[in-house]
């Protein structure tokens, strides 16, 4: 069995953290952290700047490994597996990096047609043909028409995540790993690129996970929510059980956002 087809037949959860610790330069990072994420199922991890939350997305990828404790994914420990093994993780499970991570000296719909070839030079082969009309579905997806000549210099910060969610779903992934997706962008492109992520989420009915300080960007997209405080998990559920939640840390990120939403002009 390929290691692909290994992971199309994995087992729920699709995710998961038993215990994992983390330190840098002997400064802890994460400790003990468990939660999972099911087939689906979008989970945000939420918290404050320099929690552990990027760092988690990183162990999901292979691209860090916990000091102990495990990561699964797709029913496979990532710890375990060899650089091909990890190799298939990254076909199946997507990043769309704060940057947006384009190529600069490629246009828009060159980036987005990155992933059709690359499946092409594995012997999935898609003519040019089909692959420009994927790529033009896929722009028209994240409201982009029109805009494949267009190099990422021209775009703002929001278009170019956009053009990374689009590059995204062109590898047709199991799963969809976002960063901080509203970091830095302006209310109304934030308000876009969340509807964005919503309708990805809605149509396609791929796992996510979603990174964010941003209570308002939970509530809209979070089947669950792993909260994270000083590198540990203060609490992991649905948003209304987090309503309900007596942690401070949490409740403070709660009052918050009803500030916010009471404030004038909203």
């Amino acid at each position: 069995m390929s290691g692909e087809q290994e992971l199309r037949q994995a087992p729920n959860p699709y995710i998961e953290f038993r215990n994992v610790y983390k330190s840098f330069d002997s400064q802890p990072v994460l400790e003990d952290v468990s939660f999972d994420v099911r087939q689906g199922e979008m989970v945000a991890v939420l918290g404050r700047s320099g929690v552990g939350k990027s760092v988690t997305l990183k162990h999901i990828l292979g691209f860090l490994r916990p000091d102990s404790g495990q990561v699964f994914v797709a029913g496979r420990e990532v710890d375990a597996l060899n650089e091909e093994e990890l190799m298939n993780i990254r076909r199946r499970v997507t990043m769309v990096f704060q940057s947006g991570a384009l190529f600069d000296s490629l246009t828009v719909g060159e980036n987005v047609a990155y992933p059709l070839r690359e499946r092409a030079l594995r012997g999935l082969a898609m003519s040019e043909a089909e692959i420009q009309q994927r790529v033009e579905s896929l722009l028209a997806h994240v409201e982009l028409e029109g805009m494949s000549e267009l190099m990422p210099s021209d775009l703002s910060t929001g278009m170019r995540r956009a053009v990374a969610i689009a590059r995204a779903l062109a590898a047709e992934p199991e799963c969809i790993l976002y960063d901080e997706p509203t970091t830095m962008v302006d209310p109304l492109m934030a308000q876009t690129l969340s509807d964005l992520i919503l309708k990805v989420k809605q149509k396609s009915g791929l796992t996510s996970v979603v990174v964010t300080h941003d209570m308002k960007l939970a509530r809209k997209l979070a089947d669950r929510v792993v909260f994270l405080v000083d590198g540990k998990v203060a609490f992991f559920g649905t948003v209304s059980e987090m309503d309900q939640s007596s942690v401070p840390m949490v409740r403070e990120f709660i009052q918050l956002d009803e500030v916010s939403f009471l404030s004038p002009g909203r």
